[in-house]
């Protein structure tokens, strides 16, 4: 099949252009949100092609594309005004909700959800997380979850640096949600590396708290994909401070690298992270104490890392995500009305 999807999460798309299909991929001047293109810092396989708006819409009209993959409302809004294509009706397509609600828990209306061909359950709405589903209100919209699959990055972790690592994008704008606080508590007691767009500006905060935190403010990088994980690998254990967010995709990286995880018991972790692959806590200061042992004892970290790796592996397979989406894709173009153009034989 010919799948058009926007390149919206670059570590969910890479594991979605694993599969066996083509990915049209629209790309616009200065790769801004409307058209990313192929990934620059992921290695995405040749299958992936770059479309500007005029040649998707020339491919539509080819017939070039069997099905449509929505992940924002903007998606919607593009394939509209680019092909006068209404999603569901004019081609295929489905709506990947990558995230948790951003407003109250249990009352945010999901922004597809009126849309009448979401209503009618012509357009799907995928979650990524069966916590996300749930939390959703998606009205009649016909509801499915596609959990994360990842590619093996082999078990890479040495741990040779008694530091905790942490990924976090943006920490300093997205203070609570991402548990930034949280993770400012543990930097007071054990060194940490950070990760992620944005982390410089967690030097101030790091400076003026104890001598250890002072420290890790000469630990903030902003990595390339492909030099990440080898980064992560050597740090002795792996914090998820994060407070509401999905399944971070960046957790079970570090799992399948086999290192141990610190977290709060909330959204999807207590599924993603077993009792066995490390510490899940609501008290910072549990987090803490758990660090600072495995610190001083990387053997206890090792074990907790390798029963990560497993989990991982097999709870979240590449292949199996794959396959789910493969059988997801092709129901939506074999149910599709008879007439409509396809490049499928």
């Amino acid at each position: 099949m010919r799948v058009l999807l926007w390149h919206v999460h670059g570590s969910w798309t890479t594991a979605f252009v694993q599969g066996q299909h083509e990915y049209l991929v629209p790309v616009v001047p200065g790769r801004g949100p409307e058209g990313r293109g192929r990934a620059q810092t992921w290695d995405w396989p040749a299958s992936v092609r770059e479309l500007s708006p005029t040649e998707v819409r020339a491919a539509l009209d080819d017939g070039a594309v069997d099905v449509v993959l929505l992940q924002r409302p903007d998606d919607v809004r593009l394939l509209q005004e680019w092909t006068g294509r209404r999603p569901g009706r004019d081609v295929p397509a489905v709506y990947v909700e990558h995230n948790a609600p951003t407003g109250h828990a249990a009352r945010s209306r999901h922004p597809l959800a009126d849309l009448d061909t979401v209503a009618d359950g012509t357009v799907p709405v995928v979650h990524v997380t069966a916590f996300n589903r749930l939390m959703w209100d998606c009205g009649d919209a016909r509801t499915l979850v596609v959990d994360h699959g990842i590619p093996d990055p082999g078990h890479r972790w040495t741990g040779e640096r008694p530091h905790v690592a942490a990924a976090v994008n943006e920490p300093v704008r997205r203070w609570r949600v991402a548990g930034t606080d949280v993770l400012l508590r543990v930097a007071q007691d054990v060194p940490l590396e950070v990760y992620g767009m944005g982390t410089d500006l967690l030097a101030p905060h790091l400076e003026s708290g104890s001598p250890v935190a002072a420290a890790s403010a000469a630990r903030l990088h902003d990595l390339p994909q492909h030099e990440l994980h080898d980064a992560l690998a050597g740090a002795r254990a792996y914090l998820h401070p994060y407070r509401w967010t999905s399944l971070g995709l960046s957790l079970l990286e570090a799992m399948a690298i086999g290192l141990p995880v610190l977290a709060l018991p909330v959204t999807e972790a207590p599924v993603a992270v077993p009792p066995e692959a490390g510490v899940l806590s609501a008290d910072p200061e549990v987090l803490v104490a758990a660090a600072r042992r495995w610190v001083d004892e990387p053997e206890e970290a090792a074990a907790h890392g390798k029963a990560a790796r497993e989990h991982a592996l097999t709870h979240y397979p590449l292949g199996r995500f794959l396959d789910r989406w493969t059988a997801l894709l092709t129901e939506l173009v074999d149910d599709a009305p008879a007439g409509r153009p396809s490049s499928r034989h």
